[in-house]
Order: structure tokens, then sequence, then C-alpha cells
């Protein structure tokens, strides 16, 4: 097969998708609308379950919906009919995602669901299926044409069922007001849950706290920032307020000028408006200062009271890089 051949085998099936996505427009209706209006208002957890492909989609459903504030529970419709039907609860919900709506397991599961009480959704793509015609309320998710050229392997298919469910689980979290800090609570592992929780005052703590005055000589600069091995130091006054900060670009600045180095001393090299964060604010946003502005320190200070310095190794032990 030529080059250009899978080229247009990969934009073709981009194409076919990209349109069975579009086609899900029409059918974000009133039915869609109770389907979340009763979701939000359950007090029980929205069970999830499939066969096949659609098993492995209402798999990621599940997961989305727990990580965005609506609990949720994963089924899958062939051992529901051998036991797992025990993990439904009175006030639960059931929600069967399937292309077809006429699996055999469906038609089995489908009836017992019933029985018990609980209110089915079924995200569906055969609207004349066993399964839209007993859900209690249907999620439409057909498409016109699968991407695989036999328009058999499900593909557009699986597609419009993730979204369809994205779609579901954003409009909760929007109802239920989820917010970043929620979020953080779901996600407190790698580096995702680091970006939403990890702060300055985490980072910097265990770090050196150089210091110098003012009237220091140059001598006693290099020996403080040798000292701690940060490759910078704060300038405070007397009353440890923040008056400057040096690092060792700024000595190598200072060494290309024709001055005399017994007569420097470190209010002569200090930049007298570095670069500040606050101990309280997210890791992330000492990143992106430092990146902006091509640097690879920050002066950690409260006001004009300075607490420390953080360095962009500190960031990188944490994976935040």
């Amino acid at each position: 097969m030529k080059k250009e051949d899978i080229y247009g085998i990969a934009l073709r099936t981009i194409d076919v998708e990209t349109q069975s996505i579009a086609e899900l427009r029409a059918y974000i209706n009133d039915d869609f609308i109770h389907a979340v209006q009763t979701v939000f208002a359950s007090k029980g957890r929205l069970v999830v379950s499939g066969i096949g492909k659609s098993a492995i989609i209402a798999q990621k459903i599940m997961a989305t919906l727990n990580s965005t504030g609506t609990p949720a529970l994963y089924m899958h419709a062939a051992d529901a009919i051998h036991g797992d039907l025990g993990m439904i609860r009175e006030e639960d919900m059931v929600m069967v995602v399937s292309k077809s709506g006429n699996s055999p397991e469906i038609k089995v599961l489908v009836p017992l669901v019933k029985s018990f009480g609980n209110t089915l959704i079924g995200m569906v793509g055969n609207m004349q299926s066993f399964l839209a015609k007993n859900a209690d309320i249907v999620l439409n998710t057909t498409v016109s044409k699968e991407a695989c050229p036999n328009n058999l392997a499900p593909t557009s298919s699986t597609t419009a069922q993730m979204v369809m469910g994205d779609a579901l689980a954003v409009c909760l979290m929007e109802l239920r007001g989820f917010s970043g800090d929620d979020f953080a609570k779901f996600h407190p592992g790698g580096m995702l849950g680091k970006q939403l929780y990890l702060r300055v005052r985490d980072l910097f703590m265990d770090n050196e706290k150089p210091a110098v005055h003012a009237g220091h000589s140059l001598k006693q600069v290099i020996l403080e920032m040798t000292r701690t091995r940060l490759g910078a130091t704060a300038v405070i006054n007397e009353e440890g307020d923040l008056v400057g900060f040096i690092t060792d670009g700024d000595l190598r600045r200072m060494l290309q000028k024709d001055v005399s180095f017994n007569d420097i001393t470190a209010e002569d090299i200090m930049t007298k408006t570095p670069k500040t964060i606050h101990p309280d604010e997210l890791a992330v946003q000492a990143l992106d200062l430092l990146r902006k502005h091509s640097i690879t320190h920050l002066v950690v200070a409260e006001g004009r009271k300075y607490s420390g310095i953080l360095h962009l190794h500190d960031l990188v032990k944490e994976g935040l890089i």
C-alpha cells in the first residue's frame, strides 16, 4: 500500500467519525435533558453496563462520571445475569450502552433491571431495538456509517457513545458545581493531581535560606551562595524584608565589567525587583512564572518578608516538568 493510500484512509476515518459526532447534536433533546435531571436528582449511583466494545465504553463513562462528582459503577452485561446484579441497590439507576440494543445479554438484562424497579437509561444506536423500546429514558447514539470500510467494526458508533457519555458527565458536573478543588480531591496521584494540589510551601521548605545584607562584600556574597548551593541569595534588611536578589548570572555579568572587586557590595550586584511568589500559590503557577521569564529561581515571600528560594529543580523532582 502506498503512503498516499494510508494517508487517505486515515483522513477518511477521521472525517467519518467527525460527521458521526456532529450528528449527535440532533439527539441532545428532551430525553437527554430528562436523563441529566433524573441522574442529578437520584440519591443512588449510576450503574453503567454494556457488552462487547460497548462494555469498554461503559467503563470509560463510569470512570469519567466518578472523577467528576457523579457516583457510578461498572457492571458487565454478561456478568450481570450471572450474579453481578446484586451490586444494584434500590435507589440506583442503570444505564445500558449498546449499538444494536438487541444482544442476547441485553435482552435478558433489561427485563431484570425493570423488575427491580430501577430507572433504566438506554444509550443505543438503534431506536427500533429491544433496549430502546424498553428503556425508561433513551439516549440516541445512532450513526449513519461506521468508519470501518465494511461498515461493521464498531468505530463511529463507539466514538458517538463516548461523546454522549462525556456530554452527560459534563452536564452533571456543572449542575453539581464541581470545582477544580473538588477535582483535586479525586485526583491526588500522578502529575495531574500534583498540578491541582501541590503548593510552593510543599517544595521550598527543605531548601537552605541564603541571605546577605546590602552592604556585604562580594566575597561574602560568593561564600553565602556557595554554602547553600542554590546558585542564588536573597538580599535582606535588618528586619528580614527582601530588598534584592542575586543569582550566579548576576555575578557573571558583574565580572564582565571593568570595576574594582574590592569595592563591590551586594547592593551593586542585586536585582532590586526580583520575581517573587507567595508560599500558598500552586506549584504550577511557579512553573509558569519561571517559564515566562526564562529564570531558574523564584524568591518565596509573604509581602516583603523573605521566606526562602524555590528552584526549578524542585519542580523537576516532583515531575511537574
